[in-house]
């Protein structure tokens, strides 16, 4: 399966991209990285620079359709920079019209509120977007890993990097259903 990965050009949790492509290509998926702009994101440990991704996809350019899959990193910049682009926000709302299963984690639901496709999910974050999922209609649940099925996809949810296992162990076995 074709996944795609979405980032901004920078403020990836450079440990939420990587754990979970790599367990995406361990399960023999192709995964994709998808940005805003073409060139190279800029990956963070937290606040700090660590490396950079070469982009393979642009939004406006790519579509769902070419995906069985997507996934959203976190990272506190990463997300907010994503809700504020058109373009990605209509990528991602794509993926739920279509019914294609989406994972999200930390940060990376701000997207999904923007894209108004949390309402009547229930799913995890960080939690200091508690309120910013429940403005926007959903449920928040402080767990490890929320998997929400009811609405037109599935909707994978993980809270922070110390939950990667989980939640790539989850995604992927979800994905593995819808594909």
């Amino acid at each position: 399966m074709r996944i795609a990965f979405l980032t901004a050009p920078e403020g990836v949790e450079q440990v939420e991209l990587t754990e979970p492509w790599r367990a995406a290509e361990d399960a023999g998926h192709q995964p994709v990285l998808v940005s805003t702009q073409a060139g190279e994101i800029q990956g963070f440990d937290h606040l700090d620079k660590a490396d950079t991704f070469p982009v393979d996809e642009v939004t406006g350019e790519t579509s769902a359709d070419s995906f069985g899959a997507l996934v959203l990193p976190g990272g506190v910049a990463n997300p907010d920079f994503l809700r504020t682009d058109e373009q990605a926000v209509a990528f991602v709302k794509d993926f739920f019209t279509q019914g294609r299963p989406v994972a999200a984690i930390c940060h990376a639901p701000w997207t999904l509120v923007e894209a108004d496709v949390v309402r009547g999910r229930v799913l995890t974050s960080w939690p200091s977007l508690r309120t910013d999922i429940r403005n926007a209609g959903g449920t928040w649940v402080d767990e490890q890993v929320k998997v929400c099925d009811h609405g037109p996809n599935t909707l994978v949810t993980s809270r922070k990097p110390d939950d990667l296992k989980a939640f790539c162990e989850t995604f992927l076995a979800e994905f593995a259903k819808a594909g």
